[in-house]
């Protein structure tokens, strides 16, 4: 698919397909639970590359207390005093548990050595422990996927306006972000050597490419259950029960609490709230 020209996925055929695999991701979660197995999924690349719409599909029907995302701030004073990967340590899967890395320990790797926010010892001592650190977690049996989204510098630049313009999405737009269109080819290079470094057999990047949104989230999805040897576990059986006889309750009247007025009931059809 590199370099390759994709025309937009009709949306009709993508929600189709986005169902279908969800389908499977819940599947795939009840395995992870019945087996007790650990699944850590990393969701890599530049600004407003989709990490975030493909995130939220893959959790739209997960439960959260199976699959979660940590998504971790910068780093308080005393983390900075910590052993680098330590505060991941902290967040990574117990048995029967799915965590999505939304930006991951590869912080490093990127935004800190193209922004200044690291040293060049650290980020050489990151690039030599870091296969190590992910080759221990492959052995003691974390299921470990890393994705990278490849988005185009127009496309990037494309969604940066849109975001600009919309009052929902603007909070996603940060000076930091800017900050990656005028360092393009640094991070670029970052990127680079990063996969150079850490492009390991025990735990391999994996592509996306992301200029059409439809098409990566579902790539994505389905290479992620394709890596995964899971199988359809069972449901419990579950019964409802009968409902038992009154025993003579009877509800406070209305008047004695406070209710949330009918909003709703003053909208009519084609009417558009702001």
């Amino acid at each position: 698919m590199a370099g390759k020209k994709m025309t937009k996925l009709p949306r009709a055929a993508y929600e189709s397909e986005l169902l279908r695999l969800q389908t499977e991701l819940a599947k795939l979660q009840e395995w992870v639970r019945a087996e007790g197995a650990r699944l850590v999924v990393v969701f890599e690349g530049r600004d407003a590359a989709g990490k975030g719409g493909t995130i939220k599909r893959v959790t739209e029907h997960l439960n959260p207390r199976v699959a979660r995302i940590a998504a971790l701030p910068k780093p308080t004073g005393r983390q900075r005093t910590q052993w680098y990967f330590q505060r991941y340590v902290e967040h990574l899967p117990a048995a029967g548990e799915i965590v999505l890395f939304d930006r991951s320990w590869y912080n490093r790797a990127g935004v800190e050595r193209v922004m200044g926010f690291c040293t060049k010892k650290e980020y050489q001592r990151f690039l030599h422990q870091c296969p190590i650190f992910e080759r221990m977690l492959v052995e003691d049996g974390i299921l470990l996927r890393k994705y990278w989204f490849s988005v185009s510098d127009t496309e990037q630049e494309t969604r940066f306006r849109k975001r600009l313009e919309d009052p929902l999405r603007r909070w996603k737009l940060s000076p930091m972000d800017l900050e990656s269109i005028t360092s393009w080819e640094a991070y670029s290079r970052a990127k680079d050597a990063m996969l150079v470094h850490t492009d390991i057999v025990e735990a391999p990047w994996y592509i996306v490419e992301s200029d059409d949104k439809r098409r990566a989230r579902l790539n994505m999805i389905a290479h992620l259950l394709g890596t995964v040897p899971y199988q359809e576990v069972g449901p419990p059986v579950i019964e409802l029960p009968e409902r038992p006889p009154s025993t003579g309750y009877q509800r406070p009247p209305r008047d004695l609490q406070t209710y949330v007025p009918d909003h709703a009931d003053g909208l009519r059809p084609g009417d558009r709230t702001t």
